[in-house]
């Protein structure tokens, strides 16, 4: 944990760095892979609808859950002698408890034999069998109102990111990011055959809240890095903003995980101990939604928050200035080094000394002209040094007394 904690600090500081906004493409590839897969379960294999949005007969019974429950309900079911019952699903609720659906039925006719053929499956009375019907038009509202529900919220947030942050980009990131989590969630389900249920609206609506949680505090960051860059020319909007997931990355690693776990044991107990039940529809949807957005937050959002912003006209000249500096460092950088490596070789060679009075110019090594390590250094022989004295000590000599200071003393 210790080093976790150690990477997160270096992340923070900009010691460690992983290029998020660079490689882009890729999770945009990565995310468009699985979106395809999502959509081509819908439209090929399709979402198993509750019967509280397509209506019909919902029968439960007291029994104890073994291996062939279903299936000798299911047979019981079939052998009832009501005609046309269409699709039949039979599940278990815990240990104690059988649940029925078929279509809607006729109250004085059908749902008797049914509730019979099932009470004889189980080993009790008919009116024990409790049932309850939903008309297919109540399931037609229910969709309705859900898919209100749901463009209402879409529309609301994009109104406060857009409100909260001032800029309308961040807004429409953070929508991708939230249709992105949603699509991928409905993918899920149409492929692993779950009962979109009114848990499952309400888990969607949840992960959809939680997902933009987690692309609001990146982009708050990236608000705080990327305050006052059009002046500075010394990193571009992208590299601020990659600064800003770095910064986030292991708070974000840390809240998911945390989040997740309990998910997973809502999930493992509704599938595996209490079977087919609203508790398992709003853990898958929480489980996949909160891994996908944590996932859309960084790889998604803010590199298409960077993307978009780049193409204004003043990012890109803000871009053009900060390329511009960096190839001309780059160039005195380069500069430097080709004239030490030129001087290198000029260690060894004698120049001739001058302005000194009194010393023969072929004198050997009289100055020595080199470098080291990028410092000029001069070496003034034993010769040329005995010199400088009479040099300096003639210039010293006194000048002779003007004629009118003698013409006093006369």
């Amino acid at each position: 944990m210790s080093k976790f904690s150690q990477l997160g600090h270096r992340l923070y500081t900009g010691e460690v760095s992983y290029d998020f906004i660079g490689r882009r493409r890729r999770w945009y590839v990565l995310s468009g892979i699985l979106l395809g897969i999502s959509i081509l379960a819908i439209l090929l294999k399709g979402l198993t609808l509750g019967i509280e949005f397509e209506g019909g007969a919902d029968f439960q019974a007291p029994t104890t859950v073994t291996a062939q429950t279903k299936q000798v309900v299911t047979d019981a079911v079939e052998r009832a002698g009501v005609q046309d019952l269409g699709e039949i699903t039979v599940s278990t609720i815990g240990s104690n408890q059988v649940r029925v659906q078929t279509r809607t039925l006729n109250t004085t006719t059908e749902v008797p034999e049914v509730r019979t053929a099932i009470g004889q499956a189980v080993g009790v009375p008919g009116d024990q069998v409790n049932y309850s019907l939903i008309g297919a038009s109540w399931g037609g509202q229910i969709t309705e109102r859900a898919l209100i529900a749901l463009v209402v919220f879409l529309v609301l947030v994009t109104l406060v990111i857009w409100i909260y942050f001032r800029d309308a980009k961040m807004s429409g990131a953070a929508l991708v990011a939230l249709l992105h989590d949603l699509l991928l969630t409905v993918g899920i389900y149409a492929l692993v055959g779950f009962t979109v249920t009114p848990a499952t609206l309400i888990g969607v609506l949840t992960i959809l809240g939680y997902s933009l949680y987690d692309t609001v505090v990146v982009f708050d960051k990236v608000r705080e890095n990327v305050r006052g860059v059009r002046t500075s020319t010394t990193k571009t909007y992208s590299e601020a903003s990659n600064l800003a997931v770095n910064q986030v990355l292991v708070r974000s690693i840390n809240t998911t995980v945390i989040g997740v776990l309990p998910v997973a044991a809502l999930l493992f107990a509704g599938t595996a101990i209490l079977g087919e039940g609203p508790l398992k529809d709003l853990a898958l949807a929480l489980f996949v939604g909160m891994i996908s957005g944590a996932y859309s937050s960084i790889f998604i959002a803010t590199p298409l928050l960077a993307q978009l912003k780049e193409r204004e006209p003043d990012m890109r000249r803000h871009r053009a200035r900060v390329e511009n500096r960096r190839g001309k460092a780059e160039a005195k950088t380069a500069g430097g080094v080709e004239l030490l490596d030129s001087a290198g070789g000029s260690d060894d060679r004698v120049a001739e000394p001058e302005g000194l009075v009194g010393v023969d110019p072929a004198e050997p090594a009289a100055v020595a002209v080199g470098s080291r390590g990028g410092t000029r250094i001069t070496t003034v022989s034993p010769e040329a040094r005995s010199v400088r004295p009479v040099v300096e000590g003639a210039a010293k000599r006194p000048q002779p007394q003007s004629s009118t200071r003698s013409q006093r003393k006369k």
